[in-house]
């Protein structure tokens, strides 16, 4: 009697008779150590270039807690080098106001820094140091970084040098507000472990390139860090070398988002159904000169939609410092069109 039920085997039959085995898939330890060599390697390239800051502030007056006194606070943060001569990137907020900054390597040694530009609208500061035989991380390419790729934080948490967590790209195109109040645009989140010191240390990827800049934690939440995207370091790393600041347009207005009504967007068939109401004009103001007056809502700046006081912030990059501009605003029920300069902040 045959059984109801035969064996039959997943092996592949040659022409000839005999058996093809089948190919197994690679074990769980094999998957393992790829990824572990994946980390090991990215590590092991940019550790050396890695450094802890530590600053002190000099607290002056109001600053200080007994006002007649003078008194130092004490921080400290990440950074690495990113050129032979001694550049070293970090977040503004580590070293800003800073008095003095010491950078202590990888191998031992330690050095004084000055500081070279400071930004804290994107965060961002570079401070340099006078030292022979130096490792340094190289700038990737942010616009080729994918959800869900391999990324590794490194840095140095309440002290602990040279600490490697690593995580995935979790999301792309973030917006995160600087101390400054600015947004910082294209910001990478990642679930990569960041704690207090990490802040300025690199985000690398599998290649050992860095993609970004860490910067800041969502305090009580897990898995949410994020980081300033290389393009944007490259950015302002750029300027701050060369000129020490960001230079951005200025106004001179204080204001707030607002809704435009229904009836105005459809009747002056505008592009935006929101603006950026002026409550406050500063005194000799870009803004003064050009005849805005409280009350005003702006709405466009040469035919660029104006929704928030962040696009504004976008549209006054340094290259409207000094230009003519045509400021489009709602006055009352009216649809006006200014010509403003604006000024350097």
């Amino acid at each position: 009697m045959k059984p109801l039920f035969q064996t039959i085997s997943t092996d592949e039959i040659k022409p000839d008779g005999s058996q093809i085995s089948e190919v197994s898939p690679p074990a769980d330890g094999e998957l393992l150590d790829a990824y572990s060599k994946a980390v090991v390697g990215a590590s092991e390239t940019v550790i050396p270039s890695v450094v802890n800051i530590n600053v002190r502030q000099l607290l002056n007056g109001r600053q200080a807690v007994h006002p007649r006194m003078s008194q130092q606070m004490v921080g400290s943060g990440s950074g690495f080098i990113f050129t032979p001569d001694g550049f070293i990137l970090t977040n503004s907020h580590v070293v800003h106001n800073a008095s003095q900054i010491e950078v202590a390597l990888s191998d031992g040694r330690r050095f004084s820094a000055e500081m070279i530009g400071d930004d804290p609208d994107t965060d961002l500061a570079i401070i340099r140091i006078q030292a022979p035989d130096l490792a340094y991380a190289h700038l990737g390419d942010s616009q080729s970084i994918r959800v869900g790729q391999l990324v590794v934080a490194i840095g140095n948490p309440y002290g602990f040098q040279c600490t490697v967590t690593a995580g995935v790209v979790s999301a792309l195109g973030r917006s995160l507000r600087s101390r400054s109040g600015r947004l910082i645009d294209s910001i990478i989140q990642t679930d990569a472990a960041l704690n207090p010191g990490n802040s300025g240390g690199p985000l690398i990827n599998s290649r050992g390139e860095v993609i970004g800049v860490n910067t800041a934690i969502i305090q009580g939440a897990q898995g949410l860090c994020f980081a300033i995207a290389a393009d944007t370091v490259k950015f302002v790393a750029t300027r701050l070398i060369k000129d020490g600041r960001i230079r951005r347009g200025y106004i001179g207005v204080a204001g707030q988002n607002v809704f435009l009504h229904r009836r105005l967007v459809l009747f002056h068939n505008l592009a935006t159904e929101s603006g950026v109401l002026v409550i406050a004009i500063e005194k000799n103001s870009p803004a003064q000169k050009a005849g805005l007056l409280e009350g005003d809502v702006i709405i466009g700046i040469d035919n660029q939609p104006i929704r928030s006081i962040d696009d504004l912030h976008k549209q006054l990059t340094e290259h409207r410092i000094g230009v003519k501009s045509s400021l489009t605003i709602i006055r009352h029920s009216d649809k006006l069109i200014l010509e403003i300069i604006s000024e350097e902040s």
